[in-house]
């Protein structure tokens, strides 16, 4: 019997699956990393990967990182000779040596992460956006729902205490992604009913539907 091959959506659930589980090698990882930031999609599936498996690790106490800096010196310069250095000069060159292979390990190990900012939903949870903020952009995705009816659509607006709602986008079929600061506490999210093209104004004209507050418990 042989295996049945996966159809394309499988394969993109797989691959996002492999990333947030660490287990490609660097140069698949490197692929990925650079497609997220093209890729609306494909950044929405490995952001449900991440919250989908992100209760695995409520089991384990968390324990201090290996010691990879040894291992790392020792792959970098494999043939390089011990050298003593002495006085200040000495004393800063192997701190800033240091300091950037811990860095290079940092950035090489740890896969970037979506934070949750807020979920914006109905009160019977029918209709719902997740609003997470991943590489320095906030992605909002429908996590229930339908979008709105034809000839109209869904927008979302940023509102900060005692200012005007200024609009982050239009929320259709594909998550809506934008370069934008994690909001602060007390501001406000909100998404409107607005004719399809968004709003002519500038500002809502439809009905809210939908607000959540940065920071609301």
């Amino acid at each position: 019997m042989t295996d049945t091959p996966l159809t394309p959506q499988e394969a993109e659930d797989a691959l996002a699956a492999e990333y947030v589980l660490g287990v490609l090698d660097l140069a698949e990882r490197s692929e990925v990393e650079a497609r997220l930031k093209r890729d609306a999609g494909f950044a929405a599936r490995v952001t449900a990967w991440e919250n989908r498996l992100a209760g695995l690790n409520d089991g384990f106490d968390e324990v201090p990182a290996p010691r990879l800096l040894p291992q790392i010196e020792a792959r970098l310069f494999p043939k390089a000779a011990p050298r003593r250095r002495s006085g200040l000069f000495g004393w800063l060159a192997g701190g800033l040596i240091a300091a950037s292979l811990a860095l290079v390990s940092v950035t090489i190990l740890a896969p970037p992460r979506a934070d949750r900012v807020a979920t914006l939903a109905t009160a019977d949870n029918r209709l719902a956006y997740a609003v997470t903020h991943f590489g320095g952009s906030l992605q909002v995705t429908r996590v229930a729902g339908v979008p709105a009816v034809p000839g109209q659509v869904h927008e979302l607006w940023v509102i900060a205490p005692g200012a005007a709602p200024v609009s982050l986008g239009l929320l259709q079929d594909r998550p809506l992604v934008v370069a934008y600061p994690v909001p602060p506490a007390g501001f406000v999210l909100a998404v409107s009913i607005e004719p399809e093209g968004g709003s002519p104004t500038g500002a809502p004209t439809g009905p809210v539907i939908l607000t959540a507050e940065i920071g609301e418990t």
